[in-house]
């Protein structure tokens, strides 16, 4: 069973916090998610599973850096 590491005070990383936010935004924005073509249409300019995983990694980092952000302005 999977448990989430939490320091000593009960306070959360910053990391886990933006993976969740990530998460919410990649689910509920379907970033990275590949277009599925409608019928008789292909789209010539698709994006390649690594362009995906770019968009991926780029939304995290924004998510961690705002998460840190809030963090610093206590």
């Amino acid at each position: 069973m999977e448990q989430a590491v939490n320091s000593t005070s009960g306070e959360r990383r910053n990391e886990d916090i933006a993976l969740d936010l990530f998460k919410f935004v990649a689910t509920t924005a379907a970033v990275g998610r590949p277009t599925v073509p409608a019928t008789g249409f292909v789209a010539s300019g698709t994006a390649k599973s690594e362009d995906h995983i770019q968009q991926l990694l780029e939304l995290y980092a924004r998510c961690l850096k705002t998460v840190s952000g809030r963090e610093n302005a206590r």
